[in-house]
């Protein structure tokens, strides 16, 4: 009996990663899904396991800011998986300010959570990924990864830095069979805008970025996509 493919998102509670994790449970996917909250896990776990029963479930609390966390996290999954298909990067974090007055210690924590979880993580299960000369990488950038704005400090340098790993990835995988794809999404409705009073049309749904990831993946093995910039209609925010 051949078995699912089988993907791993980080931050998948909310937002993006739960629209990539649903997308690609729909596609019959088995799921390793990582967050922070232990109930959203729960709650996540169950509406899946219900709404996609050929799917196998597994979720794990982990705070990716924290490299022992990023280990036990990917410790987690090598005792259940034997292979991985798909690592998406999602985990991230946003507060906003300039550099010269945002709060102390900003740019560490972002640089943890945006930059250093997904280093640690791929750098994990890159070990399983290369015997298999095949699979996907998706790094979670953002338009803040390539251009400035008023309030990204910190968090723009973090996602500079994503989209820095993802190139580097890029070109040392590129021969070995494994693919890096960095997205970069303009303003997407998630948490991070909860209680903004914007008509809906005015920023992307999370599905539309999911629905970019999933595309990229069902792409031969000849091709890939390397970066993939989601704006919405209107333009950036």
């Amino acid at each position: 009996m051949k078995s699912n493919p089988r993907i791993i998102v980080s931050g998948a509670t909310k937002g993006i990663g739960r629209a990539i994790a649903e997308k690609f449970a729909a596609g019959g996917f088995d799921l390793a899904l990582c967050a922070r909250s232990v109930r959203d896990l729960e709650e996540l776990k169950s509406e899946f396991s219900s709404k996609f029963p050929g799917s196998e479930v597994m979720v794990f609390q982990a705070d990716l800011s924290k490299k022992s966390s990023v280990a036990d996290f990917a410790n987690f999954i090598k005792k259940h998986w034997d292979r991985v298909d798909v690592l998406v990067n999602n985990a991230g974090l946003y507060i906003g300010g300039a550099t010269f007055d945002e709060a102390e210690g900003a740019l560490e924590h972002m640089i943890e959570t945006n930059l250093y979880s997904a280093y640690h993580l791929s750098r994990h299960l890159l070990p399983i990924m290369l015997p298999q000369k095949s699979g996907h990488i998706f790094n979670m950038c953002s338009v803040a990864s390539f251009m400035a704005y008023p309030n990204g400090g910190s968090y723009s340098i973090s996602k500079f830095a994503l989209l820095g790993f993802s190139k580097v990835l890029r070109a040392e995988l590129k021969e070995k069979g494994i693919k890096v794809t960095a997205i970069m999404p303009g303003a997407t409705w998630s948490d991070s805008w909860k209680g903004v009073s914007l008509p809906e049309a005015r920023l992307m749904q999370a599905s539309d970025v999911a629905l970019a990831v999933w595309s990229a993946w069902q792409m031969s093995p000849s091709a890939v996509v390397e970066e993939i910039i989601i704006r919405p209609q209107l333009g950036d925010l």
